[in-house]
């Protein structure tokens, strides 16, 4: 037998990880997770695997392995129960956020959800799976360790090693090396995101610290922005705020969802029933009591933080006196939007506190130092770096070559890596494609629908509109000009003028036959259009003909 890995997501980018292990007789996923998009999808929610790839596996598809509670390792779990009704495993708060997820997709009555224990030893077809703890940004995270008839494999999932956690329980290190030096470990995919950064990673338990200081020392509000699922740090937040006396209100329908199910599942404990205070009473509380608890800290436009920046929230308009606190990473390509809610922050005349310059965070992933005591404690026959743009998956395997691993090969999304026998080989590629969730939509965007979005932000749309007689073939109405983006207004009337010219001139150029077929003339009227729009205005907007047949 052969077993067959295949990364569906997740190699080659940040965010959307799955990844794929297959024996021929049971067929595993790790993690579904999405993307969010980048600055180039324009109207995009995110971005999902398309799992129909997996139609000729169906039947030997026996469940999905969830790593923790993470958009980008469980958002697109919805989407695969869409298309195929398996069996779904992970603690229980990573059930419990995923729970919110399919209630919001009519999915919660018919998912098969199996709660997992961090240390837990289960069976799901060919494949005996043990979870292990792991320390992450998200309390109940596990990592897996898959023994199959080819071998023993560790997926750590997200990780780093705290030896401090805020749930005192840190990464199973201690089981994966005695794993290794008791039976051994034919492959290790572990995560690579952090590998750019040097030494040790701090304690998650710092922040807390670092953040009760701050309540401490400010002279008015502190509203702070994060993400939600840092469920251990939500908690640090509310405590640190408890002890230096002030009431915690919390904004954003994620915050107060994630919070509301940590509750519930005992994952977060309120320090005194009363710290949590409505948005609506905020007026009433004295300045210096008061914390704002909030999502958008990557400058999303439509964010709460955003808002507050902008003068533009109901019950928050920042002012002289507060203090902003963004405790999360810039996500690679939000800086632009970060900064900018930063400098409307400081010109509405808050203190504002990031992670450039003060230590209000500390990453979830394991750093270089920490990825090495990984290699060194499970001491693998093959290694495969997992999770991260290109240059983090290169780095980690070559970190990976200098520690002496015997094979130590990289994969991008798609290409299959197989062992027999205890061996590797690379099996091919399979084509592997991704979904563009827009609203309501799920795959009727596509990348020429982008492009266009795309190019019509950036030269702007010059919409034609003729009607032609259907008996006589003569032009009934038009042509009307209608530009979007191209210029200011004042400056349209001249310049439609020039485009109508130029389009009855092309009408007059072309012969009857042309007239006759639409699709050929409406080529033309681009062509004429675009060498009016480039001659002018040397720019290249996009063209839109409409023909109607009167």
């Amino acid at each position: 037998m052969t077993l067959r890995v295949v990364p569906l997501g997740g190699l080659g980018e940040i965010g959307m990880n799955a990844m794929l292990f297959d024996d021929g007789t049971t067929a595993l996923l790790v993690d579904a997770g999405l993307m969010f998009p980048d600055e180039t999808m324009l109207g995009i929610d995110y971005v999902v695997p398309d799992f129909t790839l997996l139609a000729d596996l169906a039947p030997r598809l026996a469940g999905v392995l969830l790593t923790h509670g993470h958009e980008d390792h469980i958002g697109a779990v919805p989407f695969l129960l869409r298309e195929y009704n398996i069996p779904v495993f992970g603690t229980r708060l990573t059930l419990g956020l995923l729970g919110k997820r399919l209630s919001e997709y009519g999915l919660e009555d018919s998912a098969r959800l199996n709660v997992v224990g961090r240390s837990e030893r289960f069976r799901v077809g060919s494949f005996e799976i043990e979870a292990f703890p792991v320390c992450h940004s998200i309390p109940d995270a596990v990592g897996y360790i898959l023994r199959c008839t080819e071998g023993i494999f560790v997926h750590t999932g997200d990780f780093k090693i705290d030896d401090t956690p805020p749930d005192g329980i840190p990464t199973a290190i201690d089981r994966l090396a005695r794993l290794g030096r008791e039976e051994g470990v034919t492959a290790l995919f572990s995560d690579s995101t952090n590998i750019e950064r040097e030494g040790h990673g701090l304690s998650e338990i710092f922040v807390g610290e670092a953040l009760s200081e701050i309540f401490a020392a400010a002279p008015g509000r502190v509203i702070v922005a994060m993400f939600s699922s840092n469920i251990h740090r939500v908690q640090q937040v509310i405590n640190a705020a408890f002890r230096n006396g002030r009431k915690v209100a919390v904004c954003g329908r994620s915050m107060i969802r994630n919070i509301n199910t940590a509750t519930e599942l005992g994952y977060m404990q309120l320090p005194h029933p009363e710290v949590l205070v409505g948005m609506e009473r905020l007026a009433e509380l004295p300045a210096s009591h008061v914390v704002v608890l909030t999502t958008g800290s990557q400058g999303e436009p439509r964010s709460a933080l955003t808002q507050m920046a902008l003068g533009d929230h109901k019950y928050i308009k920042i002012r002289p006196g507060d203090t902003a606190v963004l405790s999360s990473k810039f996500i690679p390509g939000n800086e632009r939007t970060i900064f900018n809610v930063i400098n409307h922050l400081f010109l509405a005349g808050a203190d504002v506190l990031y992670e450039n310059i003060s230590e209000v965070h500390v990453s979830g992933h394991a750093t270089r130092d920490d990825l090495v005591r990984m290699i060194e404690a499970v001491r693998p026959v093959h290694f495969i770096p997992v999770h991260g743009e290109a240059r983090l998956l290169i780095r980690h395997k070559r970190l990976a070559e200098s520690l002496g691993v015997p094979i130590v090969e990289l994969a991008l999304n798609g290409q299959i890596i197989e062992f027999t026998d205890g061996i590797l080989s690379r099996g091919g590629e399979m084509e592997v494609n991704r979904l563009f969730v827009d609203g309501k939509g799920v795959g009727d965007v596509e990348g020429f629908v982008l492009k266009d979005r795309f190019q019509i932000g950036q030269v702007g749309l010059v919409m034609v509109i003729l009607a032609i007689s259907a008996t006589t073939g003569e032009i009934l109405y038009g042509p009307d000009v209608v530009t979007r983006g191209v210029v200011t207004d004042h400056l349209d009337e001249e310049l439609h003028e020039g485009a109508r010219e130029a389009v009855l001139a092309c009408w007059e150029e072309v012969g009857p036959e042309v007239r006759k077929d639409y699709a050929e003339f409406k080529d033309e009227v681009r062509r004429a259009l675009r060498r009016f729009f480039n001659k002018r205005l040397d720019r290249k907007p996009v063209i839109l003909p409409v023909l109607m047949e009167l």
